[in-house]
Protein backbone atom coordinates (compact mmCIF):
# COMPACT_ATOMS: atom_id res chain seq x y z
CA UNK A 1 0.00 0.00 0.00
CA UNK A 2 1.12 3.55 -0.69
CA UNK A 3 2.79 4.86 2.53
CA UNK A 4 0.78 8.09 2.55
CA UNK A 5 -2.49 6.23 2.13
CA UNK A 6 -1.47 3.83 4.90
CA UNK A 7 -0.82 6.82 7.17
CA UNK A 8 -4.21 8.35 6.32
CA UNK A 9 -6.06 5.09 6.97
CA UNK A 10 -4.28 4.73 10.30
CA UNK A 11 -6.33 7.70 11.50
CA UNK A 12 -9.46 5.52 11.41
CA UNK A 13 -10.73 3.85 14.59
CA UNK A 14 -9.07 0.47 14.99
CA UNK A 15 -12.30 -1.46 14.40
CA UNK A 16 -12.73 0.12 10.94
CA UNK A 17 -9.22 0.00 9.48
CA UNK A 18 -9.50 -3.40 7.85
CA UNK A 19 -12.86 -2.50 6.35
CA UNK A 20 -11.45 0.69 4.84
CA UNK A 21 -8.48 -1.23 3.49
CA UNK A 22 -10.89 -3.72 1.88
CA UNK A 23 -12.84 -0.94 0.15
CA UNK A 24 -9.77 0.70 -1.32
CA UNK A 25 -8.28 -2.68 -2.26
CA UNK A 26 -11.41 -3.23 -4.34
CA UNK A 27 -10.89 0.10 -6.07
CA UNK A 28 -7.23 -0.77 -6.66
CA UNK A 29 -8.18 -4.09 -8.27
CA UNK A 30 -10.60 -2.39 -10.66
CA UNK A 31 -8.00 0.27 -11.49
CA UNK A 32 -5.42 -2.44 -12.24
CA UNK A 33 -7.82 -4.13 -14.65
CA UNK A 34 -8.22 -0.87 -16.58
CA UNK A 35 -4.47 -0.23 -16.54
CA UNK A 36 -3.72 -3.66 -17.97
CA UNK A 37 -6.48 -3.67 -20.59
CA UNK A 38 -4.77 -3.42 -23.96
CA UNK A 39 -7.99 -4.68 -25.51
CA UNK A 40 -10.94 -2.67 -24.11
CA UNK A 41 -13.34 -5.53 -24.80
CA UNK A 42 -11.35 -7.90 -22.60
CA UNK A 43 -11.10 -5.24 -19.92
CA UNK A 44 -14.85 -4.69 -19.97
CA UNK A 45 -15.43 -8.44 -19.70
CA UNK A 46 -13.25 -8.60 -16.61
CA UNK A 47 -15.00 -5.61 -15.06
CA UNK A 48 -18.37 -7.21 -15.81
CA UNK A 49 -17.29 -10.28 -13.83
CA UNK A 50 -16.45 -8.08 -10.86
CA UNK A 51 -19.71 -6.18 -11.11
CA UNK A 52 -21.73 -9.38 -11.18
CA UNK A 53 -19.70 -10.84 -8.30
CA UNK A 54 -20.34 -7.77 -6.15
CA UNK A 55 -24.09 -7.89 -6.79
CA UNK A 56 -24.18 -11.59 -5.90
CA UNK A 57 -22.57 -10.87 -2.52
CA UNK A 58 -26.00 -9.70 -1.36
CA UNK A 59 -27.71 -13.02 -2.05
CA UNK A 60 -25.14 -15.79 -2.52
CA UNK A 61 -21.98 -17.18 -0.89
CA UNK A 62 -18.83 -15.22 -1.61
CA UNK A 63 -16.47 -16.71 -4.20
CA UNK A 64 -12.96 -17.65 -3.12
CA UNK A 65 -11.42 -14.35 -4.13
CA UNK A 66 -9.48 -12.48 -1.38
CA UNK A 67 -10.69 -8.95 -2.15
CA UNK A 68 -14.32 -10.05 -2.38
CA UNK A 69 -13.96 -12.10 0.80
CA UNK A 70 -12.70 -9.03 2.65
CA UNK A 71 -15.51 -6.87 1.29
CA UNK A 72 -18.10 -9.46 2.27
CA UNK A 73 -16.81 -9.91 5.81
CA UNK A 74 -15.69 -6.37 6.66
CA UNK A 75 -17.80 -3.94 4.59
CA UNK A 76 -21.22 -5.49 4.03
CA UNK A 77 -21.93 -5.87 7.79
CA UNK A 78 -21.79 -2.05 8.03
CA UNK A 79 -24.91 -1.83 5.87
CA UNK A 80 -23.21 -1.42 2.49
CA UNK A 81 -24.66 -3.60 -0.25
CA UNK A 82 -22.68 -5.31 -2.95
CA UNK A 83 -25.10 -3.72 -5.41
CA UNK A 84 -24.04 -0.31 -4.05
CA UNK A 85 -20.38 -1.05 -4.71
CA UNK A 86 -21.09 -2.31 -8.23
CA UNK A 87 -21.43 1.35 -9.22
CA UNK A 88 -17.65 1.70 -8.76
CA UNK A 89 -17.22 -0.89 -11.52
CA UNK A 90 -19.37 1.27 -13.80
CA UNK A 91 -17.07 4.21 -13.11
CA UNK A 92 -13.93 2.38 -14.14
CA UNK A 93 -15.67 0.95 -17.20
CA UNK A 94 -16.09 4.51 -18.47
CA UNK A 95 -12.33 4.66 -19.04
CA UNK A 96 -12.51 1.75 -21.49
CA UNK A 97 -15.25 3.23 -23.63
CA UNK A 98 -14.41 5.23 -26.80
CA UNK A 99 -16.44 8.27 -25.77
CA UNK A 100 -14.97 11.19 -23.83
CA UNK A 101 -14.96 10.44 -20.10
CA UNK A 102 -17.87 11.99 -18.21
CA UNK A 103 -15.89 13.32 -15.25
CA UNK A 104 -18.96 14.30 -13.22
CA UNK A 105 -20.41 10.79 -13.51
CA UNK A 106 -17.05 9.16 -12.79
CA UNK A 107 -16.62 11.26 -9.65
CA UNK A 108 -20.05 10.30 -8.31
CA UNK A 109 -19.89 6.62 -9.21
CA UNK A 110 -16.39 6.04 -7.89
CA UNK A 111 -15.54 8.64 -5.27
CA UNK A 112 -18.91 9.39 -3.71
CA UNK A 113 -19.77 5.69 -3.57
CA UNK A 114 -16.49 4.68 -1.93
CA UNK A 115 -16.40 7.52 0.59
CA UNK A 116 -20.01 7.11 1.68
CA UNK A 117 -19.47 3.36 2.05
CA UNK A 118 -16.33 4.09 4.06
CA UNK A 119 -18.29 6.47 6.30
CA UNK A 120 -20.66 3.62 7.14
CA UNK A 121 -17.73 1.36 7.98
CA UNK A 122 -16.27 4.10 10.20
CA UNK A 123 -19.56 4.59 12.02
CA UNK A 124 -19.37 8.38 11.80
CA UNK A 125 -21.62 10.86 10.00
CA UNK A 126 -22.70 10.03 6.46
CA UNK A 127 -23.24 13.44 4.93
CA UNK A 128 -22.91 15.52 1.80
CA UNK A 129 -19.48 16.78 2.78
CA UNK A 130 -18.07 13.26 2.69
CA UNK A 131 -19.63 12.71 -0.71
CA UNK A 132 -18.05 15.93 -1.98
CA UNK A 133 -14.65 14.89 -0.64
CA UNK A 134 -15.00 11.52 -2.33
CA UNK A 135 -15.80 13.13 -5.65
CA UNK A 136 -12.78 15.42 -5.35
CA UNK A 137 -10.57 12.48 -4.44
CA UNK A 138 -11.81 10.47 -7.42
CA UNK A 139 -11.15 13.33 -9.84
CA UNK A 140 -7.71 14.06 -8.43
CA UNK A 141 -6.55 10.46 -8.48
CA UNK A 142 -7.98 9.99 -11.98
CA UNK A 143 -5.87 12.92 -13.14
CA UNK A 144 -2.82 11.00 -11.89
CA UNK A 145 -3.90 7.98 -13.94
CA UNK A 146 -4.74 10.04 -17.02
CA UNK A 147 -2.60 13.23 -17.04
CA UNK A 148 -4.40 14.41 -20.19
CA UNK A 149 -7.51 14.88 -18.03
CA UNK A 150 -5.78 17.06 -15.44
CA UNK A 151 -6.85 20.42 -16.86
CA UNK A 152 -10.48 19.34 -16.97
CA UNK A 153 -10.43 17.53 -13.61
CA UNK A 154 -8.57 20.18 -11.56
CA UNK A 155 -11.32 22.84 -11.29
CA UNK A 156 -13.99 20.22 -10.61
CA UNK A 157 -11.89 18.62 -7.88
CA UNK A 158 -10.96 21.97 -6.33
CA UNK A 159 -14.64 22.92 -6.13
CA UNK A 160 -15.44 19.71 -4.26
CA UNK A 161 -12.51 20.06 -1.87
CA UNK A 162 -13.48 23.64 -1.03
CA UNK A 163 -16.95 22.43 -0.04
CA UNK A 164 -15.59 19.48 1.92
CA UNK A 165 -13.25 21.54 4.11
CA UNK A 166 -15.54 24.39 5.14
CA UNK A 167 -15.85 22.81 8.58
CA UNK A 168 -13.63 20.53 10.66
CA UNK A 169 -14.03 16.81 10.18
CA UNK A 170 -15.38 14.55 12.92
CA UNK A 171 -12.85 12.36 14.66
CA UNK A 172 -14.38 9.20 13.17
CA UNK A 173 -14.09 10.55 9.63
CA UNK A 174 -10.59 12.01 9.67
CA UNK A 175 -9.08 9.11 7.75
CA UNK A 176 -11.27 10.11 4.80
CA UNK A 177 -10.39 13.76 5.31
CA UNK A 178 -6.71 12.83 5.19
CA UNK A 179 -7.18 10.97 1.91
CA UNK A 180 -8.97 14.00 0.49
CA UNK A 181 -6.17 16.31 1.66
CA UNK A 182 -3.54 14.20 -0.08
CA UNK A 183 -5.56 14.24 -3.29
CA UNK A 184 -6.05 18.00 -2.92
CA UNK A 185 -2.28 18.47 -2.70
CA UNK A 186 -1.75 16.29 -5.77
CA UNK A 187 -4.29 17.98 -8.03
CA UNK A 188 -2.92 21.40 -7.05
CA UNK A 189 0.68 20.30 -7.68
CA UNK A 190 1.65 21.18 -4.09
CA UNK A 191 4.70 19.47 -2.55
CA UNK A 192 6.12 16.04 -3.21
CA UNK A 193 4.64 12.84 -1.76
CA UNK A 194 6.19 12.13 1.61
CA UNK A 195 7.45 15.70 2.08
CA UNK A 196 7.54 17.11 5.64
CA UNK A 197 4.93 19.70 4.68
CA UNK A 198 2.44 17.03 3.60
CA UNK A 199 3.07 14.86 6.64
CA UNK A 200 2.77 17.86 8.94
CA UNK A 201 -0.50 18.90 7.34
CA UNK A 202 -1.88 15.40 7.83
CA UNK A 203 -0.89 15.48 11.48
CA UNK A 204 -2.71 18.78 11.96
CA UNK A 205 -5.78 17.26 10.35
CA UNK A 206 -5.59 14.26 12.66
CA UNK A 207 -5.44 16.50 15.72
CA UNK A 208 -7.94 19.20 14.74
CA UNK A 209 -10.10 17.94 11.87
CA UNK A 210 -9.02 20.85 9.64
Amino acid sequence: MDPERALALSYAPAHARDGLAALFALDDRLRDIVRAARDPTIGLMRLTWWGDALIRLDTAPCPAEPVLTSVASLVLPAGVGGVDLEVVVDAWARLLEPEEVDLEAFAKERGRTLFLAAARVLGGPVDERIGQAGEGWALATLAQERPALLDAARPLASERFAAAFRQPWSRESRALGALALLARFDVAGMTRPGSPRRVGRLLMHRLTGW
